[in-house]
């Protein structure tokens, strides 16, 4: 019973400390959203499926990440 306490413990410190990420960044977004752009993700070096940009750029879509 103490391990799914301390699970759900660990859980919650987890959701919590992403709330606050969200409340005190600007515009509640995460950084780096394209993360097919990323180069551990994506070994192929194909574009992102979320907004089309190579892994040299920028997502090109910041704004209507979801």
């Amino acid at each position: 019973m103490a391990v799914v306490i301390a699970a759900i413990l660990l859980l919650g410190i987890g959701f919590a400390g992403i709330a606050i990420k969200l409340l005190l960044k600007k515009d509640g977004e995460f950084s780096g959203t394209c993360a097919s752009n990323s180069p551990f993700l994506n070994k192929e070096g194909e574009a992102c499926g979320f907004c089309g940009a190579m892994p040299e750029e920028q997502c090109k879509k910041p704004n209507e990440a979801a």
